[in-house]
């Protein structure tokens, strides 16, 4: 079987499929002698008989059989790399594998909506994971691109900026503090905080957030989701440290409000990250590149933020 080629095997599925040549000739626009060469040569390569005539009617023989079996099996994977190296050629038609961390489900949906609307054909496989999954995909190369706001450090990586991300205090709108101004950290560290579990970006950013004062903090509570944080806000178990991105549906609502503390909100930023020396598939790259263009502006659009309303902001920089 070492000789048989692709095209033999394609002309014998068609006759088997047809059970007929001339039929399958039909298909092919070859003539039926040219055909039934192809059928006859690819039964030398097997030495057995493939199809056998009774009456007027041909039918596979048992060899015949597992030989469809053989070719389909052969053409389709022949079909899978004919497309998979299509995507390496053009946008269109490319496989965009991306993943986020937990607070970008709030909106990236509709920047992948508007990506694939503006480049017909792409097809998304998306997921959101928590920081440690999405560093694990990127170990693995399972995914292209990671969004997220830390870069790893203990992964040479390229990461580019592309929107900024607040992080903020919020409360239920009937907590005491809520309408007072310049809130010192000190006052707001008596509060029971409801938190991300350690390890997570927003555990880091508070971190980062509160500085040394990080250690004064009323820790009441920690849970791992934040709908479930914003809930226990919302009831008044206490007050919690967020993505601001994370809270414009409860904003609008009217059901938290975000306490105006002293030295927040923490400006930080959304990265693209890849690994260095990753050959991106066009896709991904164009997805990079709409990210970097038009990224901060749509998140600002599916979150109903103005930026000229935001509050200044004391931005943390970073060495990536």
């Amino acid at each position: 079987m070492k000789n048989a080629t692709l095209r033999q095997l394609k002309v014998f599925e068609a006759v088997a499929r047809h059970r007929s040549f001339s039929r399958a000739a039909e298909e092919l626009h070859l003539t039926q002698p040219a055909v039934s060469t192809q059928v006859a040569k690819l039964e030398e390569h097997a030495g057995l008989p493939l199809f056998e005539q009774l009456g007027k009617k041909i039918h596979l023989t048992a060899a015949g059989q597992q030989m469809l079996q053989c070719s389909r099996e052969i053409i389709q994977k022949f079909q899978e790399a004919e497309e998979a190296m299509a995507q390496f050629k053009g946008v269109s038609g490319g496989r965009l594998n991306v993943s986020v961390i937990s607070a970008g489900d709030y909106f990236f949906p509709r920047l992948l909506v508007e990506f694939a609307q503006r480049h017909a054909g792409v097809t998304l496989n998306f997921g959101v994971c928590n920081r440690e999954e999405l560093l694990a995909q990127m170990q693995e190369n399972v995914t292209d691109l990671a969004v997220m706001v830390r870069p790893p450090d203990d992964i040479d990586v390229v990461s580019e900026p592309f929107a900024p991300h607040p992080y903020v205090v919020v409360a239920a709108p009937t907590h005491p503090l809520a309408s007072s101004k310049r809130i010192p950290v000190s006052r707001i560290s008596r509060e029971p905080f409801v938190v991300r579990e350690k390890g997570s970006d927003t555990w880091n950013s508070m971190r980062e957030g509160f500085g040394a004062s990080l250690a004064g903090l009323n820790i009441a509570m920690e849970i791992r989701s934040t709908e479930t944080i914003k809930q226990a806000v919302i009831a008044g178990m206490g007050v919690s440290f967020l993505s601001a991105h994370t809270i414009s549906r409860e904003l609008n609502a009217g059901s938290l409000t975000i306490l105006d503390v002293q030295g927040l909100p923490l400006m930080l930023h959304w990265y693209v990250v890849h690994r260095r020396g990753k050959q991106l598939p066009p896709v991904a790259q164009a997805f990079k590149n709409f990210l970097l263009a038009d990224g901060a502006s749509l998140i600002d659009q599916a979150l109903g933020i103005k930026a000229a309303t935001r509050p200044a902001p004391r931005t943390a920089t970073r060495s990536k």
